[in-house]
């Protein structure tokens, strides 16, 4: 990473392994308020970089009033990045100012709420610090529930079960890569792509 050659897990095992370290999944939330709403997760070892975040990209206008005067309209996006750096970025279209003889120009602009820069002079903690704390003295406000860790593994353990069933093996992808291609034609299909 960061322009290092890092070996495979296969490499290190020295031998060949069946255990994934890579998935991406399209799933779907079954009841009325998400239906036809696609969550793509994807989560992996030694990806191009470690990252956590969030990412909603609202849904495109069905009509652009900027269309016939050549504005490019995008769906705006909301980033929720929690590691490294933490900071939520809405990238929203804004029209560039101007007298617009040539076209309507639109842009996408970033509101941001920088967590590093607004706490900077606040002490950083180490990640579970505040949890093992927080263990000791009882208080459970930012732990998971039982059911909802059972509800986990259960959804877990069915796609586990899936490809078992269907005997789908791990695909092998590179180090510092994003994934293997079949990661990236589950978006392509849609025609969305991963926020990299």
């Amino acid at each position: 990473m960061k322009g290092e050659i890092v070996r495979d897990y296969a490499s290190d095992l020295e031998k060949p392994s069946s255990t994934e370290t890579f998935v991406a999944i399209k799933a779907h939330v079954d009841n009325w308020r998400w239906q036809g709403v696609p969550f793509y997760l994807r989560t992996g070892k030694r990806l191009g970089e470690r990252r956590s975040e969030i990412v909603i990209q609202f849904k495109p206008v069905p009509h652009s009033i900027f269309a016939d005067r050549g504005g490019m309209l995008q769906p705006n996006t909301l980033v929720i990045r929690l590691q490294p750096e933490e900071y939520v970025r809405l990238l929203v279209m804004a029209k560039q100012p101007g007298l617009d003889r040539e076209g309507v120009r639109l842009r996408e602009v970033p509101l941001n709420l920088s967590l590093d820069t607004e706490f900077a002079s606040t002490p950083r903690r180490i990640a579970y610090e505040r949890l093992l704390l927080d263990l000791i003295e009882g208080d459970p406000t930012l732990f998971v529930r039982r059911d909802e860790v059972e509800a986990q593994w259960e959804w877990i353990d069915g796609i586990r079960a899936g490809w078992e069933a269907n005997d789908i093996k791990p695909r092998p992808y590179a180090s510092g890569s994003w994934g293997p291609s079949a990661a990236i034609a589950l978006t392509e299909r849609d025609g969305v792509t991963w926020n990299e």
